[in-house]
C-alpha cells in the first residue's frame, strides 16, 4: 500500500508521501471523526509507535483519505482500522483547516472533512495496538478543561478543533 495523499504542491493537488507533506509542511487533505455519546466524546490516545505525537490523546479517529478515497469512505475506513467501529452512520460537519507543529521537525497543514457519528447503545471498541493505546469516553465540558489545563497531553489539532470549530463540530452536544 502506498503511503502517498493528496496534497497541494506548486497550487497543484499532487499525490505525495505523507511524510514528506509533514516534513514539508505541504497543506494537504486530511479526515477527522468525533463519535459522541450522550454528552461524551470517544477520544483516543496515540500508540507510542507513531510517527508524530505518540502517547498523545486525540479525537476519536483521524488520517489521510487515498489519492482516489472519498471522504466519507476514508472516515469509515479508519474507525474500522484503528478502532473496530463498524455500522455507526457518519454525518459531515464542513471543513477546517489549520496548520500545527507535531514536533520533530514536522507540520499539520491540513484541510480537514470533519464528520460526527453517534454511538448506539452496546457500541464495542476494539482498538488497534499499532494505532490506539487507550481509548476514553469524555464529557465535552470536562475534555475543553482538561485540554486547557493540561494541553500537554493532547495533540495540536483536538486543541485547535476545541478552540476554535467546537460550535461546528460538537454543536449536538
Amino acid at each position: 500500500m502506498t503511503n502517498d495523499i493528496p496534497a497541494w504542491v506548486d497550487g497543484t493537488l499532487t499525490p505525495i508521501d505523507k511524510l514528506e507533506a509533514h516534513l514539508r509542511g505541504l497543506r494537504h487533505k486530511a479526515v477527522s471523526v468525533f463519535l459522541l455519546r450522550g454528552d461524551t466524546v470517544l477520544i483516543q490516545r496515540r500508540a507510542l509507535g507513531k510517527y508524530h505525537t505518540p502517547g498523545l490523546w486525540a479525537n476519536t479517529c483521524c488520517t489521510h483519505p487515498h489519492w482516489d478515497e472519498s471522504p466519507l469512505d476514508c472516515a469509515t475506513r479508519r474507525l474500522r482500522e484503528e478502532l473496530g467501529i463498524e455500522g455507526v452512520t457518519l454525518a459531515p460537519r464542513g471543513q477546517v483547516e489549520y496548520r500545527a507543529d507535531v514536533g520533530g521537525g514536522m507540520i499539520e497543514h491540513e484541510l480537514v472533512d470533519i464528520f460526527v457519528g453517534y454511538a448506539p447503545k452496546g457500541l464495542e471498541v476494539a482498538p488497534n495496538p499499532d494505532e490506539v493505546m487507550d481509548t476514553a469516553w469524555v464529557p465535552l465540558d470536562e475534555l475543553h478543561r482538561q485540554t486547557h489545563d493540561d494541553a500537554a497531553r493532547f495533540t495540536p489539532w483536538l486543541r485547535i478543533y476545541l478552540e476554535e470549530h467546537s460550535e461546528q463540530i460538537l454543536a449536538d452536544l
